[in-house]
């Protein structure tokens, strides 16, 4: 029997596919390429956007297409979330809410076995505890690999449907979490990047102290851990959120020194009043504040973000501020969205709806922004050294990335991939820079 998987959205989702491939391989599936003929297509779903959402319903058609005697099993938060919608769909098999996803396995052997369709979606309240399927051992890449710590989010801003798609706020056991480092490392990874649905919860539940005494320090304490292990390797945080932290709570990560020189912090927009709006608990200076703290420790110390365009309420004042920030704080990097309308969010009945029209203007206005700040991020770069974990090849270059998340293409030979080399940083090029090992 042939598997083959395809993967929407976040990094925490990356890393349940893997760990959902790493149990059909030990199921005796054969894993193969999403666009090879496969006896089951697993769909691992997104829905932060209804885009998301449109290119899973096109992800499932076009599986079915591929073969259409093969069992499709979609799972993930558009199947939390859309449930009906997706079971509606005479092409999906297997609809598995988020929860589901450990289980995931035992529903396509029974559907391959003649059991016929199932739908599978346990309730908000039922999403409460961590669910460990055990340590990962491998990912795609060679070089760099993701550690899911955390699961869960109670911030319920005004645009946001994930802590409905993800359930209460749970964290994983330290000690599984150490020890898949320790794997992953033994394996021959250069980073570990931390992931979760809102990383910065970790250990922040009631239950998680009297579960794990020790542990109090929450995702401090557990990169504390990680940056005491042996070995030659880096930590990654896939975000941090200010929703969570401050400047003062930033100000104690830098003294681990595996700690990459590199954060995103999801700003989604630069005015208080559209802040406010979004039930985001800070302030454009508070936000300006962590990013000083970061600077001030590291001149060059990579900053990226999310900004949404078109919030409900948005002003031409509110959208100024937006731009202003992404000035003011000289991203690395702007990840740019448009609003979108999220059924059972506070946000998507709200008045004030922004035109469509003026939603992608301001995106636009948004991209050119970002780029122009990475642009400048990369001038100040020229003639500093950083150490690069080059990872692959690209024609004639090998590339990888510096510990401040920026891209480099360096002239060497195949000797230096997966090995960390300290580069001289020389120009600007294409979505980087070109670097001289």
């Amino acid at each position: 029997m042939k598997a083959a998987f395809h993967t929407l959205g976040c990094k925490v989702n990356q890393y349940e596919s893997e760990a959902m491939r790493e149990q059909f391989a030990a199921a005796g599936f054969e894993l193969v390429g999403e666009d090879e003929l496969a006896d089951v297509y697993v769909i691992n779903t997104c829905t932060v956007t209804g885009i998301a959402d449109r290119k899973s319903r096109q992800y499932i058609r076009r599986m079915k297409r591929l073969n259409p005697a093969a069992v499709v099993a979609v799972t993930g938060c558009y199947a939390q979330i859309g449930a009906q919608e997706l079971w509606q769909m005479p092409e999906v098999d297997i609809v598995a809410g988020s929860g589901e996803k450990g289980q995931l396995l035992s529903y396509v052997q029974e559907a391959l076995a003649g059991g016929g369709r199932s739908l599978h979606v346990r309730g908000y309240d039922e999403l409460c505890e961590y669910q460990d399927r055990g340590i990962i051992c491998s990912m795609e890449s060679r070089t760099r690999a993701y550690i899911k710590v955390q699961e869960g989010c109670d911030r319920f801003c005004a645009y946001c449907v994930i802590p409905l798609a993800r359930g209460k706020v749970r964290s994983r056991d330290p000690q599984e979490v150490v020890a898949e480092a320790k794997a992953l490392l033994s394996r021959g990874f250069k980073e570990l990047i931390l992931t979760g649905i809102n990383t910065a919860l970790y250990g922040r539940e009631e239950s998680f102290v009297a579960r794990y005494p020790g542990w109090e320090d929450g995702i401090e304490g557990l990169i504390a851990a990680l940056n005491a292990l042996p070995g030659d390797f880096r930590l990654r945080l896939s975000s941090l959120e200010p929703a969570v932290v401050n400047a003062d709570y930033v100000k104690r990560l830098l003294k681990y020194e595996r700690l990459c020189h590199h954060l995103h912090l999801s700003a989604q927009s630069g005015s208080d009043h559209v802040l406010a709006l979004m039930n985001r608990p800070y302030t454009a200076e508070q936000y300006l504040r962590i990013t000083a703290v970061l600077r001030e420790f590291d001149p060059l110390y990579g900053i990226s973000t999310d900004i949404i365009a078109g919030f409900p309420g948005e002003t031409e004042d509110d959208f100024a501020a937006s731009l202003r920030l992404i000035e003011q704080a000289g991203f690395c990097k702007v990840h740019a969205f448009r609003y979108s309308r999220r059924p059972g969010t506070a946000a998507a009945e709200r008045p004030q709806q922004v035109a469509s029209k003026q939603k992608n203007a301001r995106v636009a206005l948004l991209v050119q922004a970002g780029e122009r700040a990475a642009q400048e991020f990369f001038r100040r770069a020229v003639k500093d050294r950083r150490r690069v974990l080059f990872e692959e090849r690209e024609g004639s270059y090998l590339t990888g990335y510096t510990d401040n998340y920026i891209k480099v293409y360096a002239r060497g030979g195949d000797e230096f991939l997966n090995s960390f080399q300290e580069v001289k940083l020389l120009e600007i090029y294409k979505d980087g820079m070109k670097g001289e090992i």
